[in-house]
């Protein structure tokens, strides 16, 4: 950074912007608005991509920074069918102010995610938040019956690719991304995989995924339909990856996944009746059980 400041304090400089966005599933595409291409940290900026950004807002505090990236759609760059399938939503941004002379004289200015995306006329324009966006989402513990944790995260432990727990199928028919249906898929009880998660693995949605509205066998046939349509084609012959459900409730926890060890909830928590209840005028009064 010193060095570039010093190559700014000469007042003849040779600066331009690069920007480097990091989707969730592992892709990084980098963009400048220099005339030619340039390359650091593993990453290749593109001249050609067409985007550029409005003037970053920073403070100093706990304040939210934030800017705007605009361009134009192209299937070399930011493609629209990327953007509708869901691909670059919450994606990883950092911007460099860099020396293109020598790009090892650089600082980066801004880090931070994507957020709301508009398209028009063919371009896009994407909100950017900062890292102090993340200070106004509600966090803490919910003490409820319900568990708490997500099924296989760090909380739960669950071992999501156990045996019987998971399946790779092969998409034959199905309804605009939305209802799915396996001929012969009996070896899972009914309902197994309701809540669970339905990840493609190949085709045109590969690593998109939904979450499982219903599961049910019908005819032979298993149906399962997801909450909201996976936003990209899905073809006859794509394969993808079934995980089952959980509801949230200390039976299923011990029963289906055999883990109440780690259970997140509080099931024996009392409940409105007992918040709303007076003392008896007559029996027992002792402080005892009420529950006996």
């Amino acid at each position: 950074m010193s060095a570039l400041l010093e190559h700014l304090g000469t007042g003849t400089t040779t600066v331009c912007r690069c920007w480097a966005v990091t989707r969730a599933d592992g892709t990084v595409l980098g963009f400048t608005d220099h005339d030619t291409e340039l390359s650091f940290e593993d990453i290749s900026f593109r001249a050609d991509s067409g985007l550029t950004a409005k003037a970053l807002s920073q403070t100093t505090g706990l304040s939210v920074d934030n800017t705007e990236a605009m361009g134009a759609l192209s299937d070399a760059s930011i493609r629209e069918a990327d953007i509708e399938a869901g691909r670059f939503d919450g994606a990883e941004v950092r911007a460099w102010l860099v020396n293109w002379a020598d790009v090892t004289e650089r600082m980066l200015q801004f880090k931070g995610s994507i957020g709301e995306i508009r398209r028009q006329g063919g371009a896009f324009h994407a909100e950017l938040r900062g890292l102090a966006e993340k200070l106004n989402e509600p966090m803490g513990r919910v003490f409820q019956r319900g568990c708490g944790a997500v099924l296989g995260d760090e909380t739960c432990r669950f071992d999501l690719n156990a045996d019987g727990y998971v399946t790779s199928q092969v998409a034959s028919a199905e309804t605009e991304g939305q209802v799915f249906r396996f001929p012969g898929l009996l070896n899972f009880e009914d309902r197994w995989f309701e809540r669970g998660t339905l990840t493609l693995t190949s085709g045109a949605a590969v690593g998109l995924s939904g979450v499982i509205k219903h599961d049910r066998v019908i005819d032979g046939v298993r149906v399962v339909e997801l909450w909201a349509p996976i936003r990209a084609d899905v073809a006859e012959g794509d394969t993808l990856r079934m995980t089952a459900g959980c509801d949230k409730r200390a039976e299923t926890c011990r029963l289906k996944f055999n883990n109440y060890l780690n259970f997140q909830g509080f099931p024996d928590i009392p409940g409105e009746d007992w918040l709303i209840s007076v003392p008896t005028r007559s029996g027992d009064n002792s402080g005892g059980s009420r529950t006996r």
